[in-house]
């Protein structure tokens, strides 16, 4: 079962929104579980604290390395073949390739960051691997862990109801998900495009592509260009006729 332990100075958090919808139902069914520990358990001196003032000074306190580090050993042995990912804006960008990644794995053991940051030593010390869910600051990681594990969910096996749901939206194929539209076929006189209540699951498809490209061209120059560098690639790699 695919397992997320979650440390935290607000363990009431959780699950929070992962209690709710798919994540929730999901976690009923028993496809997945989740532990929270409360780092302030790990704290030695009356004030449980879990913070202290920045070597060399400035604004702000940061995590203690000792009291961060009591955490994670209690959390997960070091056989724990889960990953150990610490939240953080500085970290490497979370992409759905790394989402998906870590979905097919056992689960991961993510600490959410507090303050100012946390001690530079127990992120070397416990191999933590830092994880940004975007170029913004959060008061802490406890939003971002929830992203991540909610993306992960969403992917194992069981958890929506149809295969093909996760492949064609955004980002499964390097593009972003085209227009949806429901009933009523006309809504403060817009219309539903024609192609797509014409029964031509041909046109239907090519439709969906184009406007896929056109979404991803004008909102994600980015995406759009590793998606022409990939298609140029298999292009040249296809086997001559």
């Amino acid at each position: 079962m695919w397992r997320a332990s979650v440390l935290t100075i607000f363990p009431e958090m959780f699950p929070g929104p992962l209690g709710l919808s798919l994540a929730g139902k999901a976690m009923a069914a028993g496809l997945w579980g989740l532990d929270t520990i409360d780092i302030r358990a790990h704290a030695t001196d009356r004030h449980r604290s879990v913070d202290d003032t920045p070597a060399g000074g400035g604004p702000g306190m940061v995590m203690r390395p000792d009291v961060l580090a009591r955490a994670l050993d209690a959390a997960a042995p070091a056989t724990d073949e889960r990953p150990r990912l610490l939240m953080s804006p500085r970290g490497i960008p979370l992409t759905q390739a790394r989402v998906e990644a870590l979905a097919r794995g056992p689960g991961a053991i993510i600490l959410c960051g507090r303050f100012e940051g946390v001690d530079e030593r127990v992120i070397e010390g416990r191999l933590l691997q830092e994880v940004s869910i975007g170029d913004y600051v959060l008061s802490g990681g406890e939003i971002a862990a929830c992203a991540l594990i909610d993306a992960c969910i969403r992917l194992l096996p069981g958890v929506m109801g149809k295969e093909a749901s996760g492949a064609e939206e955004s980002f499964g194929q390097g593009l972003l998900e085209y227009p949806q539209f429901t009933r009523p076929a006309v809504w403060e006189g817009h219309a539903i495009p024609e192609i797509l209540t014409s029964g031509d699951h041909a046109k239907v498809a090519a439709w969906r592509r184009q406007e896929a490209e056109r979404l991803t061209r004008e909102r994600r120059p980015d995406l759009w260009t590793a998606y022409l560098e990939r298609a140029g690639s298999s292009k040249r790699l296809r086997p001559k006729g």
